[in-house]
């Protein structure tokens, strides 16, 4: 799927959702949906972090073995 294939996905699946909602429970479902994002963006750059910090020890402990 192309990126505006993506975005016009996720306007839909909005709209859908958002008709039929009232406004306290449109933004309820809109705060649970930002902190699930948010919730995955720092499990996503916490194991980016911990795969980038692995590499560098291994890089070092395979340079000890080299001396």
């Amino acid at each position: 799927m192309d990126p505006c294939e993506l975005t016009a996905a996720v306007t839909a699946i909005a709209n859908m959702i958002a008709c039929r909602l009232d406004d306290d429970e449109l933004a309820v479902i809109a705060s649970v949906f930002v902190q699930l994002g948010d919730t995955l963006a720092v499990i996503g750059a916490q194991r980016a972090f911990f795969c980038e910090k692995n590499k560098i020890q291994q890089n070092s402990n395979s340079s000890d073995y080299k001396q």
